[in-house]
């Protein structure tokens, strides 16, 4: 098998044993050859995939050059369709070679290590043969969106009737009273995905006035923090509660309640904001975990 080289680094393959292919690695200098930096291996674990290894000296600048010839060997000569790099999350330096290289990561394996006696995570990065590669614009900047924190957008709507009171869902999933809206999904604009929720939970999706709030809300009993739009869903008569039909799956009943009884009836969040979003609700808030933001 012929040697691979960028003019820097010349990397020696061997013949394949059994489903493992080792990459000898030479640095290149003037008036000295042979100067061995490590191996990479491709390490195939089904048809037309590979898992990457490497161990080599000369820092991260040596390990991507390195990564970058065997990856368009595996592809262009062995014939594999996808590469995949498994890291310590801890191992950030590791992490960034495997970005550098044309990875993107894909998710985390919780435990799936066991590293003396001791059960590790394992953050996966993955490359396959039709991804644009690290020294393209689409193929960086996928890399970096694979890499960047992924922010749940939560769109809920404030319905309000003629007595100042506001509409709320008895939902199947917890005791709390929830607003109409959701979660919004991806590449849905958030209005959007406030009127699909209300069409999908109540049958109709009632119009959007604008924008009443802007919560940011920090981890709770298990979600991840969330940005949460809240949009006026208008003034309303209170007959249109019987011209709603609930989903009677996640949305079981829907009721009307005065701004002094939501204590005890909705989560503390709700109970904090909406008393004074349906007090002065021509304004727009800036709310941090249903608490204005004043500096």
């Amino acid at each position: 098998m012929e040697p691979l080289s960028d003019g820097e680094l010349t990397l020696r393959p061997s013949q394949p044993n059994g489903q493992v292919t080792t990459f000898i690695v030479e640095h290149n200098v003037p008036g000295i050859t042979g100067d061995t930096m490590g191996t990479v291996e491709l390490r195939q674990t089904t048809p037309g995939v590979a898992l990457v290894v490497w161990s080599l000296d000369g820092g991260p600048g040596v390990a991507e050059q390195a990564m970058r010839l065997v990856t368009e060997y595996a592809f262009g000569e062995l014939g594999f369709e996808r590469l995949q790099v498994e890291v310590d999350p801890e191992l950030h330096s590791t992490a960034r070679v495997a970005i550098r290289s044309g990875f993107r990561r894909e998710g985390v394996l919780r435990g799936a290590a066991l590293v003396d006696g001791e059960r590790r995570d394992v953050a996966i990065y993955g490359m396959r043969v039709d991804d644009p590669r690290p020294n393209t614009v689409t193929g960086w900047t996928a890399l970096m969106d694979s890499t960047l924190p992924k922010k749940r957008v939560i769109a809920h709507v404030v319905v309000r009737d003629t007595a100042g009171r506001v509409l709320l869902c008895q939902v199947s999933y917890k005791k709390d009273l929830e607003l109409p809206g959701g979660v919004v999904e991806p590449d849905e604009d958030p209005a959007t995905g406030a009127s699909r929720e209300m069409q999908e939970e109540m049958g109709t999706a009632l119009p959007l006035l604008g924008v009443l709030a802007i919560d940011w809300l920090p981890r709770w009993e298990g979600w991840g923090d969330a940005v949460e739009i809240l949009y006026d869903g208008g003034v309303h008569d209170p007959s249109l509660i019987d011209e709603l039909h609930p989903d009677g799956f996640e949305i079981r009943a829907l009721s009307w309640h005065a701004p002094e009884e939501l204590e005890g009836l909705v989560s503390p969040l709700n109970a904090r904001r909406l008393p004074m979003l349906l007090a002065a609700p021509n304004q727009l808030y800036n709310l941090r975990a249903g608490v204005p933001i004043t500096s």
